[in-house]
């Protein structure tokens, strides 16, 4: 007996976006705390690239520039993080 998934259960839940002048913007939640004066994080979405900033905008365009990366295919192998409805 084989069990048929359908396309739609494998992909992640989608992210919250909103339209700003014309475009819309995503928006990702992220982990992130400070340590020894440098600021750490990672995306929630994708917890195995952790990133640091000297300043918390900093670590934000880092955490941006890592989504970009792993959205566009330019990392392999990523882990990504779904959710699944259970009864």
């Amino acid at each position: 007996m084989s069990t048929r998934i359908s396309p739609r259960a494998s992909r992640p839940a989608p992210r919250a976006s909103r339209r700003v002048r014309g475009s819309i913007v995503k928006t990702a939640k992220y982990v992130y705390w400070q340590e020894d004066g440098l600021w750490l994080g990672y995306l929630d979405e994708y917890p195995d690239y952790m990133t640091q900033g000297k300043s918390l905008s900093e670590l934000q365009e880092n955490l941006k520039d890592i989504h970009g990366d792993v959205t566009r295919g330019r990392v392999p192998g990523v882990r990504r993080l779904a959710e699944l409805r259970v009864l």
